[in-house]
């Protein structure tokens, strides 16, 4: 008897999903910006799709707190809560240090070249000043990290608890100085983990980590509409 090959067969991806995962997209990306408009008959014209997936994207955009619904008014791009920061950034932080700590055991030779390679193209993005292709690469390190610690599961949980914290940082891409000072942190997190050097990569982590939030003020000033809420107390 003959065995047959089965083939995995990939189902297409609903209209809401993939809506869903275009605006949640561009809103992290700070394509869309906080407190501007949005009008599903133009989403459903551009994607060219009907007005009903549109509308159940924006609604679970709405239940993550990346839409601001207002009856009567209009549909809207939430503004980053200032209060909500540090608490993102305490679970961040707890989930990278859990992830440096394996990626110190299990790290193989083939993930640090890995984790070499993305830092040689992170540099090339600074040196263009090209703040897309930065954090591109960026995201890139941090999820490689969570596959040297041969627990990649935890990176969708990592990428979750950090939306609100992403489309800040996007902000701080800015400031000149900050792509480069982002470059050195990984490096020395890179250096630590290739002497497998656990005290070391967990200060590493630690002091990257740390560097986040006490911009928000310099960002508060730039771009005072994109805000709400009391900024966290570490950045005060």
């Amino acid at each position: 008897m003959t065995a047959q090959k089965t083939a995995k067969v990939q189902r297409p991806m609903n209209a809401s999903r993939r809506i869903y995962l275009i605006l949640r997209q561009r809103i992290v990306d700070m394509v869309l910006l906080p407190g501007e408009r949005v009008v599903e008959h133009d989403i459903a014209a551009e994607l060219g799709t009907s007005r009903t997936p549109v509308h159940e994207a924006v609604q679970r955009l709405a239940e993550e707190g990346l839409i601001e619904v207002r009856p009567r008014v209009g549909t809207f791009v939430s503004r980053i809560p200032l209060d909500g920061l540090e608490e993102a950034m305490l679970v961040r932080t707890a989930l990278e240090a859990a992830v440096i700590s394996k990626a110190i055991e299990r790290a193989t030779p083939e993930m640090l070249a890995k984790l070499r390679a993305i830092l040689t193209e992170q540099a090339d993005f600074v040196a263009a000043g090209d703040q897309k292709g930065f954090h591109f690469t960026d995201e890139a390190f941090h999820e490689c990290l969570a596959e040297a610690a041969q627990h990649p599961g935890i990176w969708p949980i990592i990428l979750q608890a950090k939306t609100q914290i992403d489309r800040y940082r996007r902000l701080t891409l800015e400031v000149p100085g900050r792509m480069q000072q982002v470059l050195v942190e990984h490096g020395a997190i890179l250096d630590t983990l290739s002497r497998r050097d656990g005290t070391g990569a967990q200060d590493a982590m630690k002091n990257h980590m740390a560097h986040l939030l006490p911009g928000i003020e310099d960002a508060q000033q730039r771009h005072p509409d994109y805000f709400t809420g009391p900024a966290p107390r570490t950045a005060q």
